[in-house]
């Protein structure tokens, strides 16, 4: 029966343990020495030196034991040859009074009589105030040390404290998980999806792939600006597999002790293994990737290679078909060191580009079904007015819109609102209160009805939404204009965008008299679109097909790749782009000079003008804009197969009549 019964295990060893010892000696070595060093004497003999005129001053303590400080000449008797006088240091007799009032009445006849000339004091202090008197300094610092370790085992060490500091703190997304996020959640990414659908394949039905021999990806790093979903489309490849799915973030590997990110390695490839089949998610993997050998003069670098070693070691390490697929993030592929990217670990790549027009329709479908809205709202407009934004932009922007409605008191969310989040996104708050002169006013409005004069003109110039001189951001001034998304840029095109990036200037040289600061986002811009052409695309007449783009993103170190005459001569290529550009804009200003002042007149009157103000002034455009080119070969193609199907139906041999049945 003895052995049935159950022991109780021997609690594990806690550094705690060790502190508690030393408080609690601290404690028995103030019992031990008491809480005084004045030598203890006899009452008749505390009495005698009192009488004989050796004391200074007595200190009565709760009322029970007098506390006297002696002089030199009675320490002398009362220490021997012990006592030796130091400076600071007042020798102290003690002894029990017995009745306070019978003690209280020898000290009066003592005071009367002159042999006692010093102050008599109380003190209630208890021993416990006593203890903390001496020992305050030690506690508090056993304090701190207790309020470090726990901020240490709290914060970045897991719930064991310094000894769990090894452990992954990666978090766990079980597949019963409420929160599960499956590819409905993302929208677009329609070739990002295509290609990780087969992960999602293997994990369902791996015995498909291992059957004929295959092997699916061990790594897939996925790639793409900020905010353009790389972490959602992991989520839903964990949500559509219904696997369990381990998310940490590169940064959490690295911690200020030696050899701690390996180990946490080694427990999230542990963990892994035993939830299999299972995705391992390592969000911006570039914290701890980076190439190997840069900078090796930095002492904390050892530390991220060991590291990096360890995970290129553990991705090596477990075989193709244990159903453990890593799956990683970055915006940095480029810097990344080449043995993670290489054939076994790291071995696909999956690009995650900001979204198209299409894609950006998706996304806002997604972000607006739980956004009330009424039918003011075009979908496709929106689409159109935000090229380049990513998902997460998109999502603010319906944000932004909700929270603009609600500040305006209304029911639901209308076209104005979106227009209003677009605005208050690109280009900021407007600022009706800051004081703007009228001649800075004047400015302004020709300044900008420059830009719109010449961009209306131009055939690859982006179509005008509206203009406003309202102060917005850091702007005194904008236009908005909607972007033509290509996938390659004529040469001409980045002609007329220079072009009508220096018409704010023309307007102020022609029609002002005088030049401001107000072009230098303008002069900006077109000078780097000038030297793009040069030295990137090889458009240059006098330095053709030279490009000095380094793709891969090494640079060329500490020399350039060209000659002291070639920059010379970059310099005088860009410049002679700038300066056509320029008198082309004073062209085109001086044959629309009217409409320029009909439209800076609006400016200056109403302060915002819209497209509609512009094709009254000047018509409408020559130019179709992409999009609707677009639409118009889509229509035509769309008709020519109309009348392919036709002829295959009038012609009898196109296509077989259905067999039929005669009962």
């Amino acid at each position: 029966m003895a052995d049935n019964k159950k022991k109780t295990p021997f609690p594990k060893f806690n550094i705690y343990w060790m502190y508690m010892l030393v408080f609690a000696g601290l404690i028995a070595a103030y019992w031990m020495t008491g809480n005084s060093m004045a030598k203890e004497v006899p009452q008749n003999k505390f009495e005698e030196m009192v009488a004989s005129g050796g004391v200074e001053s007595i200190v009565v303590y709760n009322k029970e034991t007098a506390e006297a400080v002696i002089n030199d000449s009675l320490a002398n008797v009362v220490f021997g040859n012990v006592y030796k006088p130091r400076q600071g240091y007042k020798p102290k007799v003690s002894s029990k009074i017995g009745s306070l009032e019978n003690f209280e009445k020898k000290v009066d006849e003592w005071k009367t009589n002159g042999q006692f000339k010093g102050d008599i004091s109380y003190d209630t202090t208890s021993d416990i105030s006593t203890i903390f008197w001496y020992f305050g300094p030690v506690l508090l610092l056993i304090g701190f040390w207790f309020f470090f370790m726990k901020r240490m085992g709290s914060g970045g060490m897991g719930g064991g404290g310094i000894f769990s500091v090894g452990k992954s703190k990666a978090m766990l997304f079980d597949k019963d998980n409420a929160n599960k996020v499956t590819f409905e959640d993302v929208a677009g990414l329609a070739e990002a999806k295509v290609e990780i659908n087969e992960i999602v394949d293997f994990l369902k039905s791996p015995e498909h792939y291992t059957e004929l021999g295959g092997k699916i990806p061990k790594g897939a790093l996925l790639v793409g600006p900020p905010g353009t979903g790389k972490t959602l489309l992991a989520k839903a490849v964990a949500g559509e597999a219904n696997v369990p799915f381990f998310s940490m973030s590169g940064s959490d590997f690295v911690e200020m002790f030696v050899g701690v990110g390996a180990s946490r390695v080694r427990d999230l490839f542990r963990q892994a293994k035993e939830k299999a089949p299972c995705i391992v998610f390592i969000d911006e993997i570039d914290a701890v990737g980076r190439a190997r050998g840069r900078n090796a003069n930095m002492g904390g670098n050892d530390e991220r290679e060991s590291t990096l070693n360890q995970l290129l070691t553990e991705m090596d390490g477990f075989g193709s078909n244990s159903g453990v697929i890593i799956l990683a993030a970055t915006n940095r592929a480029d810097i990344l060191d080449k043995a993670l990217l290489r054939a076994g670990r790291f071995d696909r790549q999956i690009y995650v580009e900001l979204p198209e027009l299409s894609d950006r329709k998706e996304i806002f479908q997604v972000h607006l079904r739980n956004v009330k809205t009424d039918g003011s709202v075009d979908i496709d407009q929106l689409a159109r007015q935000t090229p380049g934004f990513s998902g997460a932009d998109i999502a603010n922007v319906c944000n932004e819109a909700a929270l603009i409605a609600a500040r305006r008191k209304k029911q639901a969310v209308q076209r104005q609102d979106f227009m209003d989040a677009i605005d208050r996104i690109i280009g900021g708050l407007e600022k009706k209160s800051k004081v703007i002169t009228d001649d800075e006013r004047k400015s302004i409005a020709y300044h900008e009805a420059g830009h719109a004069t010449v961009s209306w003109h131009l055939q690859y110039a982006d179509p005008l939404i509206k203009v406003t001189i309202v102060p917005r951001g850091k702007a005194l001034g904008a236009a908005w204009y909607m972007p033509e998304e290509r996938q390659i840029e004529p040469k001409q095109a980045l002609l007329d965008e220079v072009c009508s990036l220096l018409a704010g200037r023309v307007a102020e040289d022609m029609f002002l008299g005088f030049i401001d600061t107000g072009a230098l986002n303008d002069l900006e811009r077109a000078t780097k679109i000038a030297y793009a052409m040069v030295t990137y695309y090889g458009m240059s007449d006098k330095l053709p097909n030279i490009s000095y783009y380094d793709s891969s993103g090494q640079e060329y170190g500490f020399t350039k790749p060209y000659s002291e005459t070639r920059a010379q001569t970059i310099d005088v290529e860009v410049q002679a782009i700038i300066d056509s550009q320029y008198q082309r804009a004073r062209q085109i200003l001086e044959i629309y000079t009217d409409g320029h002042h009909q439209l800076a007149h609006l400016l200056l009157e109403r302060e915002v003008i819209y497209t509609e103000d512009a094709e009254r002034i000047f018509g409408k455009r020559k130019w179709l804009s992409r999009t609707e080119e677009i639409m118009r070969i889509a229509e035509e193609s769309k008709a020519r197969e109309n009348e392919v199907q036709a002829e295959d139906s009038n012609d009898p041999w196109a296509t077989p009549p259905p067999f039929k049945h005669n009962d």
